[in-house]
């Protein structure tokens, strides 16, 4: 484990992901022989007595993208937010793969570094990183208080055309790559009038790639699906929906509701608003709700969660 040295641009770039006298640490850390990611660590300005985030990003996702619902999480949140392997500020010094099943590895590799009891955590992961989740669930020693899966991806469709884009391609190429894969999100996956941000974030992402990474994630992700994975998870799940989210498909979020077992559902319409105060208001009552369940029934009612509302 390595704390990296920031300058001071990187330290007001973190100072704008943070509540108000909450406190940021970055570091790199070993998951697997080879590959050590960077993690960030938000301290709130006072311990409430709640369980620890567990934070997975999406595919590629910048840490940008959840400024708004770090602001507002890190209030009263510890958050360990995790940039997975196939992100550019990843350190691999072996060939590896960047599907599902290994994001998956090192989510159970950080709970282990964690040190962190049986319920004493929470995991809050959107899209791959949501898939990820659902994915490690089985092979942790320790198990989550529950688990937030903001728009999780069931399968990863990539037309045949694509995958023989990418197997070709020579990533020093890649700035010919970026603008045509740009196109085919705005014009068949994505409904830009309602919701252009998510268009532009994607856009960030994707200048941002890391290019070597990228051709062998696309290729693992298109492998994969999660149906056989779902039954399993024992554990609460709040299941966030954004039904005008076409990308991540919310027919398929439909049928992942159908087979989860502990499963709550809310729709929050669009991918700018599972990027809001909104779902951290959404996961405060949801985690509320479960740490009152787990009171004596003697203290139901009387101890002041106010911190959660």
């Amino acid at each position: 484990m390595n704390r990296k040295e920031l300058n001071k641009t990187e330290l007001d770039s973190l100072s704008q992901l943070r509540a108000e006298g909450a406190t940021v640490e970055d570091r790199m850390v070993s998951t697997v022989e080879g590959v050590s990611l960077r993690v960030f660590t938000f301290t709130p300005p006072a311990d409430h007595g709640n369980p620890v985030v567990l934070f997975i990003g999406g595919w590629i996702t910048q840490i940008s993208a959840w400024k708004i619902v770090l602001r507002e999480m890190t209030k009263d949140f510890k958050v360990i937010y995790v940039e997975t392997r196939e992100k550019i500020s990843s350190r691999v010094e072996i060939n590896t793969n960047y599907g599902v099943e290994e994001i998956a590895e090192d989510i159970v590799r950080l709970v282990e570094w964690l040190d962190i009891q049986s319920e004493q955590f929470v995991f809050f992961g959107s899209s791959l990183g949501a898939t990820a989740i659902i994915e490690s669930y089985r092979l942790l020693k320790r198990k989550p208080l529950a688990m937030v899966l903001v728009g999780p991806n069931a399968v990863f469709r990539v037309p045949r055309i694509w995958k023989l884009i990418v197997t070709l391609f020579y990533p020093p190429l890649y700035a010919l790559v970026k603008p045509p894969a740009k196109w085919y999100l705005k014009t068949f996956r994505l409904d830009v009038q309602t919701d252009r941000d998510q268009y532009e974030k994607y856009c960030s992402a994707i200048d941002a790639a890391d290019p070597w990474k990228l051709k062998k994630a696309v290729l693992a992700v298109a492998k994969y699906s999660v149906w056989n994975r779902l039954a399993s998870l024992d554990c609460p799940v709040l299941l966030v929906d954004a039904s005008k989210d076409r990308l991540h498909e919310p027919e398929n979020l439909r049928k992942m509701e159908s087979m989860i077992p502990k499963v709550t559902k809310i729709d929050l319409g669009t991918n700018k608003e599972t990027h809001s105060e909104k779902v951290v208001h959404e996961f405060r009552k949801f985690v509320s709700g479960l740490q009152r369940a787990k009171e004596p029934p003697s203290l139901r009612g009387r101890n002041d969660r106010s911190n959660l509302n």
